[in-house]
């Protein structure tokens, strides 16, 4: 087969290099890969990446499309209890600020990094996801009237929710500089960054407050906020996904990060993300509520957290544990549903009608 392909026009001739190009191709990596301003996602090497991307896409939401009256009216009402106003005040008052600490080091850690097109595409995104997140709180906050100095005061005030977000802001930060990813060291770094974000933050951290919305959703409480949770969580497993797909492709193309050490290494931080989540667990259920305790959720964040180990590879660390809600499965799982999305197309389709309508005829 030639190396080359000529296309000639009229009287111009362009021939193009079929083994640059495929060199190219070869020179994608996760990092380390072909340096190039161009974004180029063609030819596709991670499949996956770009999959997720259109998955992402294609479960697009706004929050302002869900109502909140009926928050609103329970809210002020005398049929809410104050352990659930104070869980959703915790909901707020945590992910307000979770959300855009993920959100910022998809950018300025993972994204920045990363050589192939189609990673940072799929990292664009999800970064804009985290963005949509955060604007759901802003509306949920402003739609129930509550005081923001409030929420920002939880944030920094309430230690269980200071510990949990240090945790991770401290790997981050450390890694905001220029870093050598040919050496292992560097390179173990940016992969325990990428595990404690997508494994232990996004996939078992948020999942203790998550059940607990979705509790009161369930029982027909707060079912604006809670149809934001579900959609959020939906975003969530996508972004979990991602960043194990992306753990799996690093270490595959480096073979030199997955020692024995580095995977206890791993094991252990998940283990002191989950000892943190407990202890923010018990602070936002520090009396039984919802026909649940806080000792049900602890038991499902250990059940989660050996999920997620056992899909990087890793050991669990309570083989034994069940999960304690089956039901929150068939919460999270809304891939059957309608999109609440779709109902606006018809609207969409008028305004595109409306607009090729020439003056005249209005």
């Amino acid at each position: 087969m030639s190396a080359t392909t000529t296309v000639t026009l009229g009287n111009r001739t362009f021939v193009l290099d079929r083994e640059k190009a495929e060199q190219a191709f070869a020179a994608k990596k996760v990092i380390n890969g072909r340096d190039t301003m161009f974004f180029n996602i063609l030819p596709l090497k991670y499949q996956w990446a770009y999959d997720l991307y259109k998955t992402m896409k294609n479960n697009h939401w706004e929050p302002e499309d869900i109502t909140m009256q009926k928050d609103v009216e329970q809210w002020r009402s005398d049929e809410i209890s104050e352990v659930e106003r104070w869980i959703i005040k915790m909901g707020i008052g945590y992910f307000s600020a979770a959300e855009g600490i993920v959100g910022d080091n998809v950018l300025h850690v993972v994204r920045e990094v990363v050589t192939a097109p189609e990673l940072k595409l799929v990292l664009g995104r999800h970064a804009h996801e985290e963005n949509i997140h955060a604007d759901s709180l802003v509306y949920m906050l402003s739609s129930l009237g509550l005081n923001p100095h409030e929420c920002e005061a939880m944030f920094e005030d309430v230690p269980s929710i200071t510990a949990k977000n240090h945790f991770v802001v401290s790997n981050s930060r450390a890694l905001r500089r220029d870093i050598d990813l040919t050496q292992t060291a560097n390179k173990q770094a940016l992969a325990k960054n990428i595990f404690m974000f997508g494994q232990v933050m996004e996939g078992t951290q948020f999942y203790g407050l998550f059940g607990m919305i979705l509790s009161l959703y369930r029982q027909n409480k707060f079912p604006g906020i809670g149809q934001m949770f579900r959609y959020t969580l939906r975003d969530e497993s996508n972004h979990i996904e991602v960043f194990r797909n992306l753990l799996m492709d690093l270490v595959d193309e480096n073979p030199d990060i997955w020692t024995e050490d580095f995977r206890e290494d791993l094991r252990a931080t998940m283990k002191e993300g989950i000892t943190l989540e407990k202890q923010f667990i018990r602070d936002c259920l520090p009396v039984a509520g919802l026909g649940l305790n806080s000792a049900d959720f602890e038991q499902y964040i250990d059940y989660i957290a050996d999920r997620r180990l056992t899909s990087c590879g890793l050991a669990p660390l309570n083989e034994s544990v069940s999960n304690p809600f089956p039901w929150l499965a068939e919460m999270m799982d809304i891939k059957k549903e309608t999109n609440f999305f779709e109902g606006r197309v018809t609207e969409y389709q008028k305004a595109s009608a409306l607009s090729s309508v020439d003056d005249d005829e209005l």
